[in-house]
């Protein structure tokens, strides 16, 4: 049990970190060069879509595991540490209780993306179920 409270911390933890990176890609003192890696970091770590896909056997957890906390670790040390301080804080205040940050903006994009995929596949569906071979 005291594993799963463990992993439990490091989740939030991780979470808490990926809100501070993309607070600091919005901050304006944030080098270029940094907000496009931080942007791009954590736009795939929030993403549901996966480079590797999870079913895939070990592998599939292989960008989770590896490829996320590296890019976090790289972009943690391009961000001048004053400014990551500062977005540290704001992203701790974000995760008390009560206090949760919500994007239904970010929300409806996804459901639009999953909408527009189910579209196409009922597309695809249809035309192969309606192409029957035409005898001569």
């Amino acid at each position: 049990m005291p594993f799963l409270i463990e992993l439990k911390q490091r989740a939030r933890r991780l979470k808490a970190e990926a809100l501070a990176l993309y607070l600091a890609a919005r901050h304006p003192k944030t080098p270029w060069y940094a907000k496009l890696l931080a942007a791009a970091i954590v736009a795939y770590a929030f993403s549901p879509i996966d480079l590797i896909p999870d079913f895939i056997p070990v592998l599939g957890y292989l960008d989770e595991l590896v490829l996320i906390p590296l890019g976090l670790a790289l972009v943690i040390r391009l961000i001048p540490a004053p400014i990551l301080a500062e977005c540290r804080a704001a992203a701790a205040d974000a995760f008390t209780p009560g206090n949760r940050p919500v994007s239904y903006a970010a929300g409806a994009l996804i459901v639009l993306i999953w909408l527009m995929l189910a579209a196409l596949g009922m597309v695809w569906i249809y035309s192969a179920l309606a192409d029957t071979p035409v005898s001569p």
